[in-house]
């Protein structure tokens, strides 16, 4: 069969899976610090309280302190971009809100005045009217004492009444 081929032994390190594992760790470090800035922060304190790991692993040293840049250049972005939503959303929502609120108090100052009945200037311009002078003055108490004046308005004739006149009778 197969001649048997004498067996090497290597003589391992006693902490050969220790120093494989710190590696490995060491080299995910390197890729993560680029999109953790917590991370980066404190890989960068570690490393910068050694210097002897820090001249070690200088790369990874730059690469935490552009993750903390570009980090800090994100969130400024993001700060401007909140200004600008806010400004802009202001300006759609809250502006128009306070000119109708404005415009409301307008529309208050045009409304008639309370103290004055709105009526009255339709009651002037119909007593002006010939029909309804007539029809005011057939109304008007006559001279004689105050119990006669109504039974002597009903006695007076008048001409036939339109049903404008009989409504401005039965609002008076």
């Amino acid at each position: 069969m197969f001649p048997e081929k004498p067996e090497k032994v290597r003589p391992r390190a006693k902490r050969f899976g220790v120093e494989f594992e710190e590696e490995r760790a060491w080299v995910s470090f390197y890729r993560r610090v680029r999109h953790d800035a917590t991370l980066a922060t404190e890989v960068l304190a570690q490393l910068e309280a050694d210097a002897e790991m820090k001249r070690t692993h200088l790369a990874l040293v730059l690469c935490c302190k552009e993750a903390l840049r570009a980090h800090k250049a994100r969130q400024a972005r993001d700060k401007r971009i909140g200004q600008f939503v806010r400004w802009v959303c202001h300006g759609l929502f809250a502006a128009p809100v306070r000119m109708l609120r404005r415009g409301g108090d307008i529309a208050v100052e045009c409304l008639p005045e309370t103290g004055k009945e709105p009526a009255v200037r339709q009651v002037r311009r119909l007593t002006r009217e010939a029909e309804f002078a007539q029809a005011q003055t057939a109304f008007a108490p006559q001279a004689g004492p105050p119990g006669a004046a109504p039974a002597a308005a009903q006695t007076v004739t008048s001409p036939p009444r339109s049903p404008q006149a009989q409504a401005t009778h039965s609002a008076a």
